[in-house]
């Protein structure tokens, strides 16, 4: 459908802001969802136009964080396993259950994940702790529960993407032994993933919305690079209270839908 120069200009601002925040923390979608429906694009449409034009701002936001991502080659390919087969299976089930299928749980996801973060420095304290009194180490990869939570993850991620970049976060700041910045590292290249997992899924099977997908092509991609200098100027706590205040109004948005 043909866009306005104001409607064009809304897709494009969108895709900035949603760049942005995908880089910082996630749930971009959640600011470019509503104004293509505003657009009068279906529910559908504006998923998969949506899904497509990110995958420029997630690889924008990677890039911006390659410092972080420095010795992380063995756990982004080992999780980039779960990320991908997942992305996949969501990217299928978007086409086969009714729109409203993950309305229920994933506020009550999104609740849980932002638990975790807040309690996570507590929370690995007390596991590490444990380590130290049973002579055990962490494991670098996380093991089968982070690659199984991860896998669940992504088949969300494939299936609407809002707010995954929360509960992959949550998942490996309870996992894994590493600072904050460089999760949000990985993570942006998981989100890379899972996007353009489903986006080749959906350039088979679904009708996009070509200038939408462009306009938030580009507006991430610019947004992806804002995103990352400063994401990566944020303080530890600053940014677990970036990513709460961001999940809260994900949280609030979903519930309103």
């Amino acid at each position: 459908m043909a866009l306005s120069i104001w409607e064009a200009l809304a897709v494009l601002a969108a895709g900035i802001g949603a760049g942005t925040i995908n880089t910082i923390v996630g749930s971009g979608t959640l600011i470019t969802f509503p104004v293509l429906l505003a657009t009068g694009l279906p529910p559908v449409t504006a998923t998969v136009s949506n899904a497509l034009g990110l995958i420029p701002g997630s690889v924008s936001g990677a890039i911006g964080y390659r410092a972080e991502l420095k010795g992380q080659r063995s756990l982004v390919l080992r999780l980039a396993g779960a990320s991908a087969t997942g992305g996949l299976a969501g990217a299928v089930l978007l086409l086969m259950l009714p729109e409203t299928a993950f309305e229920t749980i994933v506020p009550v996801l999104v609740a849980l994940a932002l638990v975790l973060v807040i309690f996570q420095p507590r929370l690995s304290a007390a596991v590490q702790r444990r380590r130290e009194r049973n002579g055990t180490s962490a494991v670098s990869h996380g093991g089968p529960v982070l690659f199984g939570s991860l896998l669940l993850a992504s088949v969300y991620g494939g299936y609407f993407t809002a707010a995954q970049g929360i509960i992959y976060l949550s998942l490996m700041g309870m996992l894994l032994d590493d600072t904050l910045q460089r999760l949000n590292a990985v993570k942006n290249v998981l989100a890379a993933i899972v996007n353009t997992i489903a986006a080749l899924f959906f350039l088979f099977v679904a009708d996009f919305d070509w200038s939408a997908v462009l306009l938030i092509a580009v507006g991430s991609a610019l947004g992806g690079q804002v995103g990352a200098k400063v994401g990566r100027r944020l303080p530890p706590f600053a940014l677990r209270v970036f990513i709460v205040a961001v999940g809260s109004v994900a949280i609030v948005q979903l519930l309103l839908r």
